[in-house]
């Protein structure tokens, strides 16, 4: 056998297949034949089929519960639609990332429009996230992947993202913060990410990059997420119920063989003898 699965080394994924179906010969085969020669060939594959099948739905509860093992779809940070760029402070309302407009005169600079909708964002209940904070990083990483790569919107390096804003989010039912076991349900979560454009900065050979310098002459942008909470815990959840619903049909079947060995053995089921 050894020598077998040297000979096909040089193809990983025939020789992963071969190797997890010997393993499995092995692990069901070996067990069926102890069970097999104790209990019957028909009453052995019962016995042996509910015994792997309630393993797994005890593997893929614990995988479900801590999410790991068979994972599907990683939550992921989301354009808002329809608008995801907010290309002006002043347009935050209509994009209804705000509720009430700002109140700014016509001639106010990007900086005093800025500062406002600060004010607002906060005055609104919108939660600006530490620069420590993780959450922070996943959010600008995201948003900086939108920006470069999707919107092309700016460069790497023309831009700096100033503040990251959270809103929403809330998980339920909950009885209090420690119970949080069956909160299955997620109230929409956004992100607001104010990005402001950079002077252009003039590099020379064998120097430290200068020192990043806010335009203060062009807006701030505003970019909108909404969390994709994604799938991750599905695939985990599909296998524990589909194989505790095999477990409990194959524990339907001893049982109702032995209670078919039970009224043979006494006798329920024979004639009456005349």
């Amino acid at each position: 056998m050894l020598t077998s699965l040297l000979a096909i080394s040089w193809d990983p994924e025939i020789r992963g297949i071969i190797v997890v179906l010997i393993m499995f010969m092995v692990l069901c085969g070996g067990s069926y034949l102890v069970i097999g020669t104790n209990l019957g060939a028909r009453l052995g594959v019962l016995v042996t089929l509910a015994a792997l099948f309630g393993w797994i739905a005890m593997m893929a509860a614990i995988w479900w519960v801590y999410g790991i093992g068979l994972k599907g779809k990683e939550p992921t940070w989301q354009p808002a639609e329809p608008i995801s760029i907010i290309r002006d402070g002043r347009l935050l309302s209509s994009a209804e990332a705000l509720e009430a407009p700002l109140k700014l005169s016509s001639n106010s600079s990007p900086k005093e429009v800025a500062a406002a909708v600060t004010k607002q964002l906060e005055a609104e209940e919108w939660i600006r996230l530490d620069d420590a904070d993780p959450r922070r990083g996943q959010a600008v990483a995201a948003a900086d992947d939108i920006i470069q790569n999707k919107a092309k919107e700016f460069a790497a390096g023309e831009y700096v993202s100033v503040s990251v804003y959270d809103r929403g989010g809330e998980r339920s039912p909950k009885i209090n913060d420690s119970l949080d076991f069956l909160a299955f349900f997620h109230a929409p979560h956004y992100a607001l990410v104010e990005i402001a454009p950079l002077l252009a900065q003039r590099t020379e050979p064998g120097r430290a990059p200068a020192k990043p310098v806010i335009d203060s002459a062009q807006p701030h942008r505003y970019l909108l997420m909404e969390r994709d909470s994604g799938s991750k815990r599905y695939p985990a959840a599909y296998i524990t119920f589909g194989a505790g619903l095999i477990f409990a049909i194959l524990c339907w079947l001893l049982h109702r063989r032995e209670r078919f060995l039970q009224a043979n053995a006494t006798g329920e089921l024979n004639p009456a003898k005349a």
